[in-house]
């Protein structure tokens, strides 16, 4: 008979391989569930002096999702919620498993489809009590981080001064972005915590290096489903309204009223690499805002440059662009317009261009529009495949999160070139840019998709 050792001492050598690495993952699992026992605890015992802290308890089998870092509780993954008074929206809760053992803790909100947005787990609690349970501490915390994170990837620099400092769940504060163009910082929200602690959030922005100006944007809509209205609410009037920033060496004024916060950063990389190939190229530039690929087109050389889009303010921008960037009208120009229409017209004109860029606005801002959406996105890439000679460069993006998570965007685009009898081959595909991070546990934040394609 076998004699093994008791309480967890090492097997004799005499016992079999097979049953001593049996027993050492035994050992294991038993040490893994003390650790987490013990984490559980420190965290309820943390919990202890808070009077009227809830915990909101997740059903069975609905954990490990959140566990694993997914920040977005729903509805559908709440068992019950545990205290008296219930909880407001914007109140710290606890969020526990099954057995009511915290797993972490996070904001509230009674009226999302995202009950909780969770702020920290258990185990970083248990390293790091000093931000357990208290937002203020956290928001200061995560917004140095993001300004490191900034600064290790050389933002901002004597070349650029436009880039995103916060990045919702990439900076895991969820809800909330803030761009920053020279020295102002746009803040977007879109959650009810982030309105709660606005104060705080201006505060800790306005300290970070060569911040002069706040300008605060609250997305209406989205803070409806949140249970804000804030149709009523007037914001303070703003000292500026646009700022002339740098990207890549070439000068764009922006304004702080525009299209979301104003400008795209994300797109930063894929317009230096636009510029990179465009010397001696005519290049089209469909849907271009204020800009932004033409400017880096005509920087880096091409013979020709058009911008289209139907933005009357942002063409007034784009024009104002070729003036502050010194560059010749006869080489750069930009024309209001419907894409559709001028790609037909350019189409039935025999018009062929080197390099074209087609980065239309979001066409699918919900899954469940997605296959009308999907229809758009072929038509549109139809045309511009078109206008391509044979042998040149097509960039085409989707800002869609929907297009872009369900993986059917390259599908979409091999349809497009059925659709128009041209040939394509990938030679590159990116996302955003690297102070727009991503995580991992949450791959909703991925929305942004750029393909350079080959066209024949």
């Amino acid at each position: 008979m076998l004699r093994l050792r008791a309480c967890g001492g090492t097997a004799p050598a005499s016992v079999p391989a097979l049953v001593r690495a049996r027993l050492a993952r035994r050992a294991s699992s038993a040490a893994h569930a003390a650790a987490a026992s013990a984490a559980s605890s420190a965290l309820e015992e943390l919990a202890a002096g808070r009077k009227g802290l809830a915990k909101v308890v997740l059903k069975k089998g609905k954990t490990q999702i959140f566990r694993d870092g997914s920040p977005m509780v729903y509805s559908g993954a709440v068992d019950r919620i545990i205290g008296r008074p219930p909880p407001k929206s914007g109140d710290v809760v606890l969020v526990a498993d099954g057995t009511e053992k915290p797993i972490g803790w996070g904001l509230y909100n009674s009226v999302s489809m995202f009950c909780v947005r969770l702020m920290q787990l258990e185990e970083e609690a248990r390293r790091d009590p000093t931000c357990a349970l208290n937002m203020e501490t956290l928001l200061e915390a995560r917004i140095s981080s993001a300004v490191d994170l900034r600064r290790s990837l050389g933002l901002p620099s004597a070349n650029t001064n436009a880039y995103r400092l916060i990045n919702s769940e990439g900076d895991r504060l969820s809800g909330l972005i803030v761009d920053i163009f020279a020295d102002v910082a746009v803040i977007a929200s879109s959650a009810a915590w982030v309105e709660k602690y606005r104060e705080q959030i201006q505060f800790l922005v306005s300290k970070v290096n060569g911040i002069n100006h706040i300008k605060w944007r609250p997305s209406a809509d989205i803070l409806k489903e949140e249970g804000l209205d804030i149709s009523e609410q007037k914001e303070p009037a703003s000292s500026c309204s646009t700022v002339k920033v740098t990207e890549n060496g070439i000068v764009y004024l922006v304004s702080l009223d525009g299209q979301k916060t104003g400008f795209y950063a994300d797109q930063r990389e894929s317009r230096h690499f636009i510029s990179l190939l465009s010397k001696d190229q005519r290049v089209l530039d469909i849907c271009c805002y204020s800009g932004g690929f033409a400017l880096h087109a005509a920087k880096g050389g091409a013979d020709n440059v058009i911008g289209i889009d139907s933005s009357g303010s942002a063409l007034d921008l784009a024009n104002e662009n070729i003036i502050l960037n010194e560059l010749n009208p006869g080489r750069i120009s930009f024309i209001k317009g419907d894409a559709n229409a001028f790609m037909k017209g350019a189409i039935s004109k025999n018009e062929l261009w080197d390099l074209v860029i087609l980065d239309p606005p979001k066409l699918a801002p919900r899954k469940k529009v997605l296959q009308s959406a999907s229809g758009m996105y072929r038509n549109l890439n139809a045309l511009a495949m078109q206008v391509v000679k044979p042998g040149g460069l097509l960039m085409t993006c989707s800002c869609s999160g929907a297009m872009t998570q369900s993986g059917m965007f390259l599908k979409t685009i091999q349809g497009a070139a059925s659709m128009a009898g041209r040939k394509v081959t990938v030679l590159r595909q990116a996302g955003a840019a690297c102070d727009h991070p991503i995580d991992p546990a949450y791959p909703e934040g991925q929305y942004l998709s750029n393909y350079l394609l080959r066209v024949a």
